[in-house]
């Protein structure tokens, strides 16, 4: 796998190809249609005829435990037109993200679970062939809900342009998209943060994560990071700005905590659950706010069993007078302009900062996505699907 960002190599990331920017500028170059970054010429729809055979990753079987390989599947089938209002896609970038373990389950959530033969949901960012929608043009960079394919029908409502000039379009599924998004929600709207508390977040180094503690820092607060390994903690402090960084994996960890957060905690965004979430909870002060994003390291169903029970759990919310709030981003999209126009600017001057995972191919798409899950990742995980 590829690691890339704008940290640089001092930060010990490890580049098999140039940098960032030269990247973006090396796939745009290299398009067989010589497109350029910005509006590109091209045919719309009624102007062409074509047939595309896509490659998509399907659900085989439902996971039973942690997923296998076994439960995906790798098909081509043929794209259709698009319709009025929809455009048609080749993937240059997929988003590989935790939530997507919990829509391979049959359980009722927040959203439809992925049928058993259909295609694994995702966002992606590619490039426009075919429009039916005179807002698009071939060759427009966007964001959508691609699912794990290399090519896509995606209505117009459901996507957005995405700008080269501002950042890499890589971004647009990570620092500058969803996980930002979320990030940027839970620690301005969920916790309420304020300058002088202190906060501590679970899986420090994820995409989300790594946004929450620069913004923390930026905010006055005093930022507490739980990451896996000591590579990962010693990034969170140099690069993200975190005050400190534990290790979750240290049998110590509760001490730890307790150990670096001598006035309590005020606000713990949650990532992981598990023993994390088992450290943090005894720390709380009276009043403090939970803004409970995921749980990853329940979602195969391991460590439910010897959790912390829910009565002892229940009985510290009470009588902390804690308030804790679950949350989907996709139900805070108003928030999505704010975000941006506060982020971008400073992703792009350099001040904050973001590291991404980088699986070739979308038949690796699998492999990297159960890696995810295990904590393989550093930053945000990305497959490359086109060039």
């Amino acid at each position: 796998m590829r690691f890339r960002g704008n940290a640089g190599p001092e930060a010990g990331i490890r580049y098999s190809g140039e940098p960032c920017e030269r990247l973006e500028g090396a796939l745009v170059a290299n398009h067989p249609r010589g497109i350029q970054k910005r509006r590109l010429p091209g045919k719309n729809l009624r102007e062409s005829r074509y047939v595309i055979q896509a490659r998509n990753i399907v659900l085989a079987s439902r996971p039973e435990g942690a997923p296998t390989l076994d439960n995906f599947r790798l098909e081509t089938k043929r794209i259709r037109e698009p319709d009025r209002g929809e455009v048609l896609i080749r993937t240059l970038w997929l988003s590989l993200d935790p939530y997507m373990r919990g829509r391979m389950d049959a359980a009722k959530s927040y959203a439809d679970p992925v049928e058993v033969g259909g295609t694994m949901e995702a966002a992606g960012v590619g490039e426009v062939i075919a429009s039916n929608d005179d807002r698009f043009r071939a060759g427009d960079f966007v964001v959508g809900r691609t699912g794990w394919s290399s090519h896509a029908i995606v209505e117009t409502r459901q996507c957005r342009k995405v700008d080269p000039d501002i950042a890499p379009v890589s971004t647009a599924l990570g620092v500058l998209g969803m996980p930002g998004h979320t990030a940027w929600v839970g620690l301005n709207d969920i916790l309420a943060g304020r300058s002088g508390e202190t906060v501590v977040v679970s899986a420090a180094t994820g995409a989300v994560g790594s946004l929450v503690g620069q913004l923390a820092g930026r905010r006055g607060m005093r930022a507490v990071g739980v990451a896996g390994g000591v590579a990962k903690c010693a990034y969170a402090v140099e690069k993200l700005g975190y005050d400190v960084c534990l290790d979750h994996r240290d049998p110590d960890l509760s001490k730890r905590l307790e150990a670096v957060t001598p006035e309590g905690v005020d606000c713990y965004y949650e990532n992981v659950g598990g023993k994390t979430l088992e450290a943090v909870l005894p720390r709380m002060n009276d009043h403090g706010r939970i803004a409970v994003c995921g749980m990853i390291a329940w979602y195969s169903g391991e460590g439910v069993g010897d959790a912390m029970p829910l009565p002892r759990m229940w009985r510290t919310i009470l009588v902390r007078k804690l308030r804790v709030r679950g949350f989907i981003v996709f139900e805070h999209m108003d928030r999505l302009g704010p975000f941006l126009r506060e982020v971008g600017p400073l992703v792009r001057s350099g001040e904050i900062h973001y590291r991404e995972t980088v699986a070739e191919g979308l038949e690796n798409a699998p492999e990297a996505f159960l890696g995810l899950l295990e904590g393989g990742n550093f930053g945000k995980q990305l497959v490359r699907v086109g060039v």
